[in-house]
């Protein structure tokens, strides 16, 4: 496979130059017509929203699904807002324990939430927030850990677990990117006090905007679920203080469309992840999935020797229209609004990390020209 795909490479490198602009990722789309069928659901049934019959039906499908056990799903209108309401009713304004290399919606939302976010290094091969050193930054403030699953990889979540029991603290997980990861053969989303995943159209499932948020715990759900719909409990009455998460019915048609695809578009992923593991002939840090994980094959990061080589290599790809993404930069403890502790390996690693193009369609003629653009430059 190597030898066949190293000669497509020398054969086709200026050929291929022909091919437009290659996207770091793009959005599965499912067939229009399946897609309006389901839309005509709901214009049958002449309800948009407010939890339809749609949202109610995806909610099931995702829980088969992602074999939820102890966990309910409840679908909401993006994926920012779970994490906002699981820090309202967790975080009670107070210190956040949080990883600095994720998404800038893991720290926004802490400050949006009148919460302070308190950062911790990252470990230097998984990614993900270093447990070993969590317990140090815990002060009387502390009220809640808020971890990412970065680029699908499992946080340490037994460790994260024990050290929450131990200081009395709620446990948020990120899962942005960890739809359909499994850790020692459950779902990702049974671990913590929340669990959150996004639905936008850039995710490997998507609603075309939407998220979702999991909880085991069932009184702790039922406060998630009014606080999502204006804290309503009836049409007259209100358990207490809420905003709008709702999904709607044309989200969730969207959704019904793309689910039943999950299993072609993983493998059609895999697939292209394992082109790359063999044929990138520079020795690139890769990122150390965690033992025992089912990954998703949601991003294919590589780590350079400093930021100089990274910002070649990113040329070498423009040049030939290929869109690589330094996912994740910068490092977020820098961020204007927050206070600016130095974290030297997240800040370092945010600096040389760069993903490549995956996405369920990538053809073979445009990976042989992103890997003779990355395996060609010096």
């Amino acid at each position: 496979m190597l030898v066949i795909l190293l000669h497509m490479e020398q054969k086709l490198y200026y050929s291929l130059k022909q091919i437009k602009m290659i996207p770091v990722t793009k959005s599965f789309l499912p067939p229009i017509e399946e897609y309006t069928a389901q839309v005509q659901r709901a214009y049958n049934n002449g309800w948009l929203t407010n939890r339809g019959a749609l949202v109610l039906e995806l909610e099931d499908k995702l829980t088969e699904y992602l074999n939820l056990d102890q966990s309910k799903i409840l679908l909401m209108n993006n994926g920012t807002i779970p994490l906002q309401i699981a820090l309202k009713c967790l975080a009670k304004g107070g210190e956040v324990i949080t990883t600095p290399f994720s998404y800038v919606a893991t720290t926004s939302t802490i400050v949006w939430e009148g919460c302070t976010p308190v950062f911790v290094d990252i470990h230097p091969e998984y990614l993900t927030i270093d447990e070993t050193k969590i317990e140090a930054a815990i002060t009387e403030k502390t009220t809640c850990i808020l971890a990412t699953h970065v680029f699908g990889n499992p946080c340490n979540v037994e460790e994260i677990e024990r050290i929450a029991n131990k200081h009395k603290l709620k446990v948020i997980y990120d899962g942005a990117h960890a739809f359909g990861v499994s850790y020692k053969g459950k779902s990702i989303f049974e671990y913590g006090d929340v669990s959150t995943c996004s639905f936008h159209a850039t995710k490997l499932f998507h609603t075309g905007e939407g998220g979702a948020i999991f909880c085991k715990d069932p009184e702790l759900f039922h406060q998630l679920y009014y606080s999502h719909n204006f804290g309503h409990d009836g049409p007259l009455a209100f358990h207490g203080l809420g905003i709008n998460g709702k999904m709607s019915e044309l989200q969730a048609a969207m959704g019904l469309a793309v689910l039943p695809y999950m299993e072609k578009m993983l493998r059609g992923r895999e697939a292209s992840v394992k082109t790359y593991e063999e044929a990138l002939n520079h020795n690139f840090q890769r990122l150390k999935l965690r033992t025992d994980c089912a990954w998703n094959f949601s991003y294919f990061p590589i780590l350079f020797e400093n930021e100089e080589r990274l910002l070649k290599a990113e040329r070498e790809l423009l040049a030939n229209d290929i869109m690589a993404r330094r996912y994740f930069y910068p490092s977020l403890n820098t961020l204007p609004y927050v206070n600016n502790k130095q974290l030297p390996i997240s800040e370092d690693v945010a600096e040389r990390v760069l993903c490549l193009p995956l996405y369920f369609g990538l053809q073979a003629v445009e990976q042989a020209l992103i890997l003779a653009s990355i395996n060609n430059f010096s």
